[in-house]
């Protein structure tokens, strides 16, 4: 098997042990007795630690890029060991409500923290066993793990939710970080060559890599302030119950992350594009998507509006991700890989805040403002490209 091949089941197994709690996060606290807005700081504070840290792991691996996965996954699993221990102990009552949240919240940190070491060294493990025309091909194939982990993730959850209980998933997910470890310790070969120093500093402002970070902030901002408002507006647009609105939602969204793993599992590893056409290509059809949304008043074209800007952000997502790969030169892979995982982060970081907000004024305005991002882009994108050779 290939290293390409390897590191796809390595992100693939990270990011499923992270889906998996999608569908129970919400009711394990409300179990629990922690309220909304305590369980949204859970999700804050995991990207925050992950904006912060991202640069970090990201330069560290230039020493090496199996270390640094090997220190993320094991730190993820021992978080979600912490978290899950934690809230047995609250579920049991042996933890007074007063520390519950904050232990909870100290052990999402520490996730987002050690979690922040997996992408960007992944990103960069990609550009070091790919040549400058494989590289697009490579992103597409960490963005298709990323999505058929997130289809498969929740139902895995929610199976297991049913079965055991609703702390079953966090130790599951923990057990597979493990494994996880185990599996990249033993197969995967190291991509880095010996005797490589750490490299220096690579500024955001670089001009050779600056625009393609402000693109990516904007598409996962739009991106993510969709995925927080979207059951809502399913129900109020469709008047629906609260397990109709489950199943029309997860019925949407399944076929949402469908076509983005067909588009970057295949279409895009298929076809060879370039960067420059990914995103001139990806960012008009997402703003489709966003402005379909906004006027949908049924179900098959809300459905519709969800999988154009599904299928867009799958085609822009790797335009940004070898873009910024192919600005750099090849010491600077873990850097720039860092920077990009850092404003994903960002984005994921306000996304909810902002999304949420702009939902009370008018339920539209969140994807008003996702097709003004994406249009403003693209309008923006020759200039932004000027420097940047792809």
């Amino acid at each position: 098997m290939s290293p390409l091949a390897l590191l796809f089941l390595t992100l693939f197994n990270s990011v499923l042990g992270l889906s998996i709690l999608f569908p129970i996060l919400g009711p394990l606290s409300r179990e629990l007795g922690l309220s909304e807005v305590q369980v949204g700081l859970f999700s804050t504070g995991y990207a925050l630690m992950q904006f912060l840290l991202s640069p970090y792991w990201g330069r560290r691996s230039e020493r090496g890029r199996k270390p640094v996965l090997l220190v993320g996954i094991l730190g993820f699993a021992a978080s979600f060991l912490l978290f899950g221990l934690f809230a047995l102990l609250g579920q049991r009552g042996i933890l007074p409500a007063s520390a519950l949240f904050p232990l909870l919240l100290l052990s999402r940190l520490l996730g987002g923290a050690f979690s922040s070491a997996t992408l960007p060294t992944a990103q960069a493990y990609v550009a070091d066993v790919t040549g400058r025309e494989g590289r697009t091909a490579g992103m597409a194939l960490l963005g298709a793990a990323f999505g058929l982990a997130v289809i498969l993730g929740p139902a895995l959850g929610a199976g297991l939710a049913a079965l055991f209980g609703l702390l079953a998933p966090v130790f599951f997910s923990a057990g597979i970080a493990l494994l996880n470890a185990l599996f990249v310790h033993l197969v995967l070969p190291e991509s880095r060559p010996q005797g490589k120093r750490e490299a220096g500093r690579l500024s955001p402002f670089d001009p050779r890599v600056f625009p393609l970070l402000l693109l990516g902030f904007a598409l996962n901002l739009s991106s993510v302030a969709l995925e927080q408002t979207i059951a809502f507006y399913f129900q109020d647009r469709l008047g629906l119950s609260g397990v109709e609105t489950a199943r029309r939602v997860g019925l949407a969204l399944v076929l949402y992350g469908l076509a983005a793993v067909f588009i970057q599992g295949f279409l895009v590893r298929k076809l060879s594009w370039p960067p420059r056409t990914l995103l001139f290509l990806g960012i008009p059809a997402g703003a489709l998507g966003f402005l379909v949304l906004a006027g949908a008043k049924s179900f098959p074209l809300l459905t519709l509006g969800l999988v154009l800007q599904g299928a867009g952000a799958a085609l822009a997502g790797p335009g940004v991700t070898a873009g910024l790969s192919l600005a750099v030169g090849e010491g600077e892979q873990g850097l720039v890989a860092g920077l990009n995982s850092s404003a994903q982060a960002l984005g994921r970081m306000l996304g909810p805040v902002l999304g949420t907000g702009l939902y009370r004024l008018f339920p539209e305005a969140p994807y008003l403002l996702g097709a003004g991002l994406l249009l403003l882009s693209l309008a923006s994108l020759p200039f932004l490209l000027r420097r940047v050779r792809l």
